[in-house]
């Protein structure tokens, strides 16, 4: 499976798109850890209505997005999430450019 980085490459989606990848992406590890929405409601401390809204729409806010991440021990994509990038050359480095 991509991590949450790999699914920003294609810059000709939506964020709409974007969003209901990783709602789907989550659903797929909730299921393969055999947790139902409710437990992982309670083991998130995310409302059961925001999570089954955020499985069907993509819709969450960024809080409980990660809190879900922390749940089901995916925290590590949000680490790389604008990270600042390494210098290409040497030039970059003399221009302080990145």
């Amino acid at each position: 499976m991509d991590n949450i980085l790999t699914i920003f490459n294609d810059l000709s989606k939506t964020p709409d798109t974007y969003m209901l990848q990783i709602a789907q992406r989550e659903k797929v590890i909730r299921k393969k850890e055999k947790l139902s929405r409710a437990e992982l409601s309670e083991k998130s401390n995310v409302s059961y209505g925001s999570l089954k809204r955020f499985e069907e729409t993509g819709n969450i806010s960024l809080a409980s997005l990660i809190k879900i991440a922390i749940a089901l021990d995916c925290i590590d994509e949000f680490e790389n999430l604008f990270r600042t990038k390494k210098p290409e050359s040497i030039e970059d480095i003399i221009n302080g450019t990145d």
